[in-house]
């Protein structure tokens, strides 16, 4: 699922696309995983460039953690093959197995590394977006606000990332992210809850806390003013 809204200012001088991903949960399911991501790349970059290649932002649930891992849920970890093609904008997928991508399924994780999955024709389409094609690849040169911004040690990871935005009986850890292009700057983060204070709660939601995500919060300011555009425009006339 996914929603996006182009956003002006009040003046109507800056203006950027807003994207909102939940990309599938399914742990073992990586190529439909990537193939969300991709597609949702590939069309985010389609619309920066028709309106004048404003900035893009995504947020959401990506279900994938981060690298040893839009404002959303993508279902991936920081130490994840999925967020190294979010940051990287390419993905050999011959080097990893279909069940491990996005980080979260750690379950028979040695049978894994001595099976490894063959990818087939239809699961490989999935990813790429061709049968044939075993390296996956996205247009968009993306930042991880919270990975670019220094947080309290507490709750970040070694990648930056917070440790947690997710916590329920079977997860604990980083699934969402906020990612930007260049032509905005992030200027600030909220920080997530530490592990500590997070473990009290005995798992999310709770009655302070309305979801089994915590909130991702970012600020950006545009990199590029009005009077630097306004003069490149006369020097050019």
């Amino acid at each position: 699922m996914c929603h996006f809204l182009e956003v002006k200012s009040l003046n109507g001088t800056y203006k950027l696309v807003l994207w909102n991903i939940h990309v599938l949960f399914n742990p073992k399911r990586g190529d439909v995983k990537l193939g969300q991501i991709r597609m949702l790349l590939e069309r985010a970059n389609a619309l920066a460039e028709k309106w004048d290649e404003i900035p893009v932002v995504l947020a959401g649930d990506f279900n994938s953690t981060p690298d040893v891992c839009f404002a959303g849920d993508f279902n991936s970890t920081p130490d994840s093959a999925i967020y190294k093609f979010l940051s990287t904008m390419k993905l050999n997928i011959s080097l990893y197995d279909r069940r491990q991508l996005s980080g979260l399924d750690s379950s028979e994780f040695g049978l894994y590394k001595l099976c490894r999955h063959q990818w087939n024709d239809e699961e490989v389409r999935n990813a790429t977006g061709y049968s044939n094609v075993m390296v996956s690849e996205h247009p968009l040169k993306l930042c991880s606000s919270y990975a670019m911004l220094k947080g309290n040690l507490n709750n970040r990871g070694l990648h930056g990332e917070p440790l947690a935005t997710s916590f329920h009986k079977k997860f604990l850890g980083t699934v969402d992210y906020l990612w930007y292009t260049p032509g905005l700057e992030c200027s600030r983060v909220l920080d997530t809850f530490p592990i500590g204070v997070l473990r009290r709660t005995r798992g999310l939601p709770t009655r302070e806390i309305g979801s089994d995500h915590l909130p991702v919060v970012a600020e950006f300011a545009f990199t590029e003013s009005v009077e630097d555009e306004s003069e490149e425009e006369d020097a050019s006339g």
